[in-house]
């Protein structure tokens, strides 16, 4: 049965992406055209404010507990972060960990291409750049290639969430990860899946030759109590009640640089996070003692309890605006109508507003050259 506090939540986000895309981002998707560098920032930022949004309902209206141990993050740097994948909503609860602990802003996330098409979330997705994959490496090693390119080439000092597991821990994909575990000759794991590590292993080198990873994250999520696998499991009011993340940082000169020994690297991190889950959910619940990071968070709680009250009025009140704005204004009507039909009509051409903003940069890089080359010769 459906919550009260599952469809405010659903709802709340929903609305907010919705009208969030049209008239908060809408109005800067031209300046692409103009500087895909500059519209990447600008962007970002307003998506920033959007990704506070789970974080105050999670926290302030569902009750969520946060807890982070571990080596916590450097503000600001530029990483690869690998987590496993408990649930469908991992990278969304992450957005809890990031608020305190670096800048939203920053992170992208690797998604299956289907999310795109989703109204309001997936066109605010578009817009942030996230990279949307098809899951078949064969499909998707060029469109990682030419997005990693892109942010090494603006500078984009991007936190990437990656999966290597490749989808969320359930029977089924555990039987399949058992099955893969006893062809290969490997041991078998009950809290985590085996990783795949070819597209890993492409981003950390990608990044790394366009001298734009300073560390790799590794992240250990867990839910001490109640797991709510799916977003079914949040609209009937299952919202978890306590999150714990523990972080790992590693600076990229102590990761391994051949391929082969890249692979080992992710697959041991794997080995021991089966264990530290183990010792997690067989033990105490919890992943130290103290309950606490070793690098305190860049953001005090008082700072964080501003953001997230800040966040939950705003998008509270903003859509009930635009639908105002809506109600009493043709041309608001228009805008509105125009952008939907925009939205749909881009990607159905084009493929996403990521990959029009690839082809501009590619574009302007392209007259760039031309006009280097050109003063060369006079």
């Amino acid at each position: 049965m459906v919550s009260w506090k599952g469809m405010y939540f659903a709802l709340t986000l929903f609305l907010g992406s919705f009208f969030g895309s049209i008239f908060m981002l809408g109005p800067f998707l031209p300046l692409m055209f103009i500087s895909p560098a500059w519209y990447r920032w600008i962007t970002d930022c307003i998506v920033a404010t959007w990704l506070t949004l789970p974080v105050a309902l999670l926290e302030m209206v569902c009750g969520a507990k946060v807890v982070v141990t571990g080596d916590g993050f450097v503000p600001g740097e530029k990483s690869v972060i690998i987590m496993n994948h408990r649930t469908r909503m991992d990278w969304m609860f992450l957005w809890n960990c990031l608020l305190r602990y670096s800048y939203l802003r920053l992170e992208k996330i690797c998604l299956k291409s289907s999310l795109k098409s989703i109204p309001g979330f997936g066109w605010a997705m578009q817009v942030a750049a996230f990279v949307f994959i098809q899951r078949k490496w064969e499909d998707d090693k060029s469109h990682f290639e030419k997005m990693l390119d892109y942010f090494c080439d603006i500078r984009e000092p991007l936190q990437l969430l990656i999966f290597p597991e490749g989808t969320d821990l359930t029977a089924n994909t555990k039987a399949r990860s058992h099955e893969f575990a006893e062809k290969n000759g490997l041991k078998k794991y009950e809290y985590v899946l085996h990783p795949r590590t070819t597209g890993f292993t492409f981003v950390v080198e990608r990044l790394r030759e366009g001298d734009n990873l300073d560390a790799i994250h590794d992240i250990t999520v867990a839910y001490p109590q109640n797991i709510p696998q799916t977003e079914k499991h949040l609209l009937k009011g299952n919202f978890p009640k306590e999150i714990h993340f523990h972080v790992q940082r590693y600076p990229i000169e102590t990761v391994p640089t051949s391929k082969e020994e890249l692979q080992l690297w992710c697959q041991k991190r794997w080995e021991e996070k089966e264990e530290r889950l183990r010792h997690f959910y067989e033990g105490g619940k919890r992943f130290s003692a103290t309950g606490q990071s070793i690098v305190p968070p860049c953001k005090s709680e008082l700072r964080v309890l501003a953001v997230k009250c800040a966040s939950l009025l705003y998008w509270t009140v903003f859509p009930l605006g635009m639908l105002v704005l809506l109600y009493l204004y043709s041309f608001a009507q228009w805008y509105f109508a125009a952008m939907v039909v925009f939205f749909v009509v881009q990607q159905k051409i084009f493929g996403g507003l990521e990959l029009i903003e690839l082809a501009c940069h590619r574009y302007f890089k392209k007259q760039q050259k031309f006009h280097d080359t050109k003063v060369k010769i006079n």
